[in-house]
């Protein structure tokens, strides 16, 4: 075991960061890919801490919820080295603060050809200088941007006994226990999880280290995994807990829930507190700022529900006292003063402010606040201009200096979660600012997502008598020249100005893409294709498109905000993030010749869209009689259902899946019956059963017995999913629901009952158990679940035809569906089978009408049928998109597949 980190002559260490090996080998991080005792992380700290070396520097660490990251950020608190944390996922803050603070250190993610890091890890150290510049004082531990992620220079100096006093404080009142684990919800530059990570740790409680979002399903399955017991939630975290259907999950070791970085609204506060006591947890509200080492009160959960309204009491060694304000008169309302052992240091504006000792003695917050009959405190206003937005400080002041600076006379106003901003200038005009131009340099300024900016160009800012601007009018203005927009997401979650990815794309051309593919106009960079109602067609050309600007895609890519796509992305041609021999890459040497250009074609292409394009060529070329090889309709339900469960089974409330089922059901149903409707009309081909699909059940079978099926199977499973109960059964067991699902479709496999036998029974009943299957596979989250999917297939799929080349296609498929996330392929084979899988549904309804016609020429007809049909989607994809129904049923967080 490596020794604890030496402390560095004449400093201090953060004890709970120094006495981490104290805690054994009880697990402190559980990440995706491992568990690490305290003992283990000890040891990485230790390591990480000598290759800081022996002399005093100041450390700027780009933080991430990695391991990594963690790592670095203990091992400086330990050692002595004061640390400065900068956002990951903002670029242009970090690079002011690198500028402003010149450390001497510089701990950042490893870039493609330092795959490995110099730490041992996927991080690098780099050292600017061996010796510090700088004079430290003693006390200097951590310092923190205190106006979000504007890259202001002005930061808060914190010492090492406020970083300790206050995650003992909060340990001390939540009742952290050592048997505790917490997800790590908030990102770890930002102070509220921050506290997270050092209360617990204190406490030698577990970590749940995730940089997904409370609105992801594997952010659930690894909580329910790793048996969490808490996680901390911003005001718009309860809103995306609303849209998964929090209230009816299965969190059985859930303890406690706590709530903070921003005003959550009484009834909210009242409506949670409510759910928790009903549920066995507990909702804690708490009130801080990062100048207290994060938390000042608390409201103990006793009363949350009785008064929401109020942020409690003062922390364990804490103490509030009321500033007298001229304009809130009253002995029991002032301003809000803090102090306690948490109170930083005071502020830092350059490297020359590193050397000072402590500055204040106690926090004026600039809240305005009221101390009520029973000693709750309530915050009823505030004392300053700056405004707190999705827990971030913002200082419109300075946004309207920078703007300034750049040539454009803005006014600036926080209001509700919200910066407004109106800019000068002739609505209409060339001379007029570009709207939109002004939010992305707002946006990526403070580091707010695009949502929580709205932007008006008004001809004149409107100003008072005194030729003051009027921030009132400001505010109205603004409202009243935009709409609503949609809510925000929660802090940690910045926008950035427009930067190069890994394909060489940039975050506009991916939005334009997005936009283009899905016809959305509401496209923004915390937008994931799921969350705008993509659907398994649209899926096709979305993963194509993407691979081709960004290279190899991970699984869960559809889940993921446009943001995340650069960094999640492996360059073409490389292998794994950071590859070499693609953009964005390594800049090493590349393969000349006929390997390089191997490689620059090389893809891999997703297994169910291979799937797809395969199924409905064998289906016309059977058809057709070009060859035989039966067996793809059944494999294409197969990848139906396996879609269905990666579409439409996300964490969203079930009206949102309802919703999203039925806009699918429209996207076969519509342009298929259109379809058939006009061939009746133009040929004796069809009647009326063929057109409302009722063949399979009134017959005789014409021929789209596998469109009916589908049809039927969705309509089944929609009713199913429309009953709370089968909810709330789907959500708490993900696996066993499909494949119980498949056990009851057996029934109608082997026909148990005699149905067939006395009277027509639909093929959706019978074939059932292969839909479930295949959603079951999509669900299957480990070996053990993948070899129980294969082993009922085995079971079941021979006899199904008497005819075993039949029943091997369809067990080929679907078990290479069950194992093989991916194929290896080319790109020019990538575009054929997308367009195929894109277009296999009407290629399925529309092929009877074109081979009949060249069945002297085989040869011609199968790709004349391919065609038509591939012609027909693109069709029937451009009209449905616009028809109102359709409109009308895609909510902003609706996910579909068709």
């Amino acid at each position: 075991m490596t020794a604890p980190p030496l402390l560095l002559p004449g400093t201090r260490a953060v004890p709970f960061a120094a006495d981490l090996a104290s805690h054994g080998d009880r697990t402190a991080v559980l990440t995706a890919d491992a568990a690490v005792s305290y003992r283990e992380l000890a040891a990485r700290v230790g390591a990480v801490a000598a290759r800081l070396g022996p002399a005093r520097r100041l450390v700027l660490l780009v933080a991430a919820n990695t391991l990594d990251a963690l790592v670095v950020h203990l091992a400086a608190l330990s050692s002595g080295h004061p640390l400065l944390l900068v956002p990951g996922d903002h670029p242009e803050a970090a690079r002011a603060l690198v500028e402003a603070y010149d450390p001497d250190v510089v701990a950042r993610p490893a870039d493609g050809d330092e795959a490995e890091g110099d730490t041992g890890s996927g991080w690098v150290l780099d050292e600017r200088r061996a010796t510090s510049t700088h004079d430290l004082h003693p006390d200097l531990a951590l310092l923190l941007s205190t106006s979000g992620s504007t890259g202001s220079p002005k930061l808060v100096r914190l010492s090492h006994d406020n970083l300790q006093s206050n995650a003992a404080s909060i340990a001390d009142y939540l009742d952290i226990r050592a048997t505790d684990v917490a997800a790590t919800t908030l990102p770890l530059h930002y102070c509220y999880g921050l506290s997270v990570v050092h209360s617990h740790l204190l406490r030698g409680a577990g970590l749940l280290l995730t940089g997904l979002s409370v609105s992801d399903s594997c952010f659930w399955d690894r909580f329910r995994a790793a048996r969490a017991t808490t996680f901390a939630g911003v005001p718009y975290t309860f809103d995306l807990l609303d849209r998964v259907g929090f209230a009816s999950m299965d969190l059985p070791h859930l303890r406690y829930i706590t709530q903070a970085g921003g005003r959550l609204a009484p009834d909210r506060v009242a409506h949670y507190a409510a759910l928790g006591r009903a549920r066995g947890w507990d909702l804690t509200v708490m009130y801080g700022q990062t100048e207290a080492t994060a938390r000042m009160a608390y409201l103990p959960p006793a009363l949350a529900e009785s008064r929401p309204e109020a942020v409690g009491v003062p922390i364990p060694g804490g103490t509030f006292r009321l500033r007298p304000l001229p304009d809130w008169p009253g002995g029991d309302t002032g301003e809000l003063v803090y102090s306690g052992p948490n109170v930083m240091l005071g502020y830092a504006e350059s490297p020359r402010d590193l050397a000072l000792g402590r500055t204040v003695s106690e926090l004026r917050t600039g809240d305005v606040a009221r101390r009520a009959a029973d000693g709750l405190y309530e915050v009823i206003g505030r004392a300053s201009s700056f405004a707190k937005i999705l827990g971030l400080r913002i200082d419109p002041q300075r946004v309207e200096s920078v703007l300034s600076a750049e040539g454009i006379t803005a006014a600036c106003a926080g209001a509700d979660d919200e910066l407004l901003v109106a800019v000068e200038g002739t609505p209409g005009t060339s001379e007029a600012p570009d709207a939109s131009a002004v939010r992305r340099r707002v946006t990526g300024l403070c580091g707010l997502p695009a949502r929580a900016v709205r932007v008006a160009v008004l001809p004149a800012l409107p100003r008072l008598a005194t030729g003051k601007i009027d921030y009132g009018a400001v505010r109205e203005a603004v409202r009243e020249s935009l709409p609503e927009p949609e809510p925000h997401p929660e802090p940690g979650a910045q926008a950035t100005v427009a930067a190069p990815l890994a394909g060489g794309s940039s975050d506009d051309d991916l939005l334009r893409l997005y936009a283009r593919v899905l016809d959305r106009d509401d496209v923004t960079l915390d937008s994931s294709f799921v969350g705008l109602g993509g659907d398994s067609l649209s899926y096709v050309e979305m993963s194509l498109n993407l691979e081709e600007c960004l290279g190899s895609l991970p699984d869960d890519w559809h889940l993921l905000p446009i943001r995340e796509l650069g960094t999640a992305a492996s360059p073409r041609g490389g292998s794994g993030r950071g590859g070499d021999g693609g953009p964005g890459g390594a800049s090493g040497p590349r393969p000349a010749g006929r390997l390089s250009g191997l490689r620059a074609r090389t893809r891999a292409v997703e297994t169910g869209i291979a799937l797809r394009a395969l199924a409905i060529v064998l289906i016309v070329g059977s058809h057709i009689q070009l060859f035989t090889v039966k067996g793809g309709a059944h494999v294409l339900l197969g990848v139906a259902g396996y879609n269905f469960a990666r579409f439409h089974l996300t964490p969203a409330p079930r009206a949102v899946r309802l919703r999203g089922i039925g806009r699918s059901l429209l996207r076969i149903v519509l342009p298929c019956s259109a379809w058939l409707a006009l061939m009746m009309l133009l040929t004796d081909d069809y009647g009326v059963l063929t057109v409302f699909l009722l063949t399979s059940l009134l017959g005789p079978n014409d021929g789209f017995w596998f469109l009916e099926a589908l049809v039927y199977i969705l309509l089944l499973v929609t009713a199913l999913l429309a009953l709370p109960g089968t909810d709330r059964a789907e959500r708490r067991f993900p696996f066993a629901f499909p494949l119980a699902l498949a056990g009851a479709g057996l029934v109608g496999r082997y026909d148990l009952f005699g149905l067939d036998a006395r009277g027509h029974v639909p093929l959706a009943a019978t074939l059932f158990w292969l839909f479930a299957l295949g959603w079951a596979a999509a669900r299957a989250g480990g070996t053990a679940q993948r070899l129980a999917v294969t082993a009922v297939l085995l079971l079941t799929v021979p006899g199904l035809f008497g005819q075993p080349a039949r029943e091997a296609v369809v067990l080929g498929g679907l078990v290479l569906l069950i194992w093989v996330r991916k194929l290896p392929s080319l790109g020019s084979v990538n575009r054929l089978a997308g367009v195929l899988a894109g277009s296999s549904l009407y290629i399925y309804v529309t092929h009877w009408q074109v081979f009949p016609r060249l069945e002297a020429y085989p040869l011609l007809a199968l790709p004349a049928a391919l065609l038509v049909g591939v012609v027909f989607a693109s069709v029937a994809s451009r009209v449905t998109r616009r028809l109102p129904a359709l409109r009308a049923l895609t909510p902003r967080s609706a996910q579909s597949i068709a």
